[in-house]
């Protein structure tokens, strides 16, 4: 049998105890040259650690250099904007930013959703509240991180697109120009649908799950589905601007202004607009008829009541491009200032009284490690002046969006779309909550029939095994 000295030996030498070991003088060498070695060894790969931590940059630096670049970005998009715009003709201008800001106008407003809705989960995660319960969503669901992220490219890739746009369209490059709209489009329905592995597929399930849900209420109605029902409705004039946008590029008529004539098919005069616009509250409404089928609650009836009054909100105003202006002033806009008051002051009403439960609202505000900010909100009686005050005005100029007539003041709608999202943004924390409040006391009232006394635990010891 081949045998080495090198290898180790049952005795239990070093499998280098050989080397020089069967030489005069060596012996005393075995108990530190090989220690010597594994030394250097440890040395040298700790020394090349330290050298490659010193090399990376720390992440406080990372991140001012991320933000450093997010502000010339910032800044670079302004200016050749500003520039763009200052180039075109003075009698198209006007009419050209309504056009670019109608393609874009939906999709920043979806991006600052997104970004509402990661301090939400970060407000989540912080307080004593179970979301996770709650939406009943699996343990690898996105973290206000993720959300974060997903928001910080959108709000680089929107405005990107919108800059090109412009720069292209003021240069003369009108067909590569209308192509920016429609390349955003694509990209992100593609996104959306994309059936592989990536770009978080099963939060993309979950959420087109949901929405295909809240679209055919033919099972019974989770809170995820009227909860993200609910958002949509105050999201209902970006599905309105989504419809024309689209309508524009199947027909040809981005980057021109054929589409400007009122009656044509993407009008501002077309009855896609209103139904678009109604389209988010037909489907809650159906989602509260489903919910007294399967729960007989008197309340839904109600609650699909409410959903009911913004339906004529939306029609009259329609009624105003398809009725003779002494008819529309007499008859039809008389009833859309009744109509509007009536949704109004329902939607206000319901919030306060059922959506929420006003007597613990801002237990969520109660963080697991108090910060200054939970401190500010937690307790404090000026937040329940705040969020009703607001509340009741935000659900008056809510109307407004809904108009189809007062659309022209596209600056305007903006502005109270925006305003209405934040306060639905307000609206979700105690939601949220109070629907953890009914868990948490259905979870812990047990019916006392369910509890053994002592005499029935007595009466079952008997059945044992000695």
């Amino acid at each position: 049998m081949f045998e080495s000295h090198h290898l180790r030996k049952p005795t239990g030498k070093s499998a280098f105890s050989g080397l020089g070991a069967g030489e005069p003088g060596n012996s005393g060498q075995e108990s530190y040259v090989f220690p010597m070695v594994l030394g250097d060894m440890k040395g040298t790969t700790n020394s090349l650690t330290h050298t490659a931590a010193a090399m990376m940059p720390s992440p406080i630096f990372i991140w001012r250099f991320q933000v450093t670049l997010f502000l010339v970005w910032g800044f670079s998009c302004c200016k050749i904007g500003w520039d763009s715009v200052m180039r075109m003709n003075s009698d198209l201008r006007d009419l050209f930013l309504y056009e670019a800001f109608l393609y874009y106008n939906p999709l920043l407003l979806v991006t600052m959703m997104v970004w509402l809705w990661g301090v939400c989960l970060w407000v989540f995660s912080q307080s004593t509240i179970s979301y996770v319960k709650i939406f009943d969503i699996d343990q690898n669901h996105l973290t206000h991180r993720e959300i974060w992220k997903c928001s910080t490219w959108l709000t680089i890739i929107v405005p990107t697109s919108m800059t090109a746009y412009l720069y292209l369209y003021s240069h003369g490059e009108v067909s590569l120009a209308a192509s920016q709209p429609v390349i955003l489009y694509i990209a992100f329905a593609l996104v959306l649908v994309f059936p592989f592995d990536i770009f978080y597929l099963s939060s993309r399930y979950f959420f087109l799950k949901t929405l295909w849900r809240i679209a055919f209420p033919l099972q019974p109605i989770s809170f995820p589905d009227f909860f993200l029902a609910d958002i949509l409705t105050s999201m209902a004039k970006v599905f309105s601007d989504l419809e024309r946008s689209v309508c524009r590029m199947l027909h040809n008529q981005v980057a021109t202004i054929a589409w400007f004539e009122a009656d044509s098919i993407c009008g501002s005069h077309s009855v896609a607009i209103p139904l678009m616009l109604v389209i988010p509250y037909i489907w809650r409404l159906m989602q509260c008829l489903r919910q007294y089928k399967d729960t007989k609650e008197k309340t839904t009836l109600f609650n699909a009541l409410k959903y009911s009054t913004a339906v004529p909100v939306i029609f009259l105003s329609a009624l105003k491009y398809h009725v003779l202006p002494d008819r529309w002033t007499h008859v039809y806009h008389p009833l859309w200032l009744i109509s509007s008051f009536v949704n109004s002051l329902y939607s206000f009403y319901w919030d306060v009284t059922r959506d929420w439960d006003l007597s613990v609202f801002t237990r969520i505000f109660k963080f697991n490690k108090p910060t200054w900010w939970s401190d500010l909100l937690y307790g404090q009686k000026w937040v329940y002046y705040w969020v009703i005050g607001s509340n009741l005005i935000l659900r008056c100029t809510w109307t407004y969006k809904l108009s189809a007539h007062l659309r022209h003041n596209y600056l305007t709608v903006f502005t109270i779309t925006a305003l209405e999202m934040l306060r639905r943004f307000q609206w979700i924390f105690f939601r949220v909550e109070n629907e953890w409040n009914k868990i948490s006391k259905s979870s812990i009232q047990l019916p006392m029939t369910d509890i053994p006394n002592e005499d029935e635990k007595l009466v079952d010891s008997s059945d044992h095994t000695v």
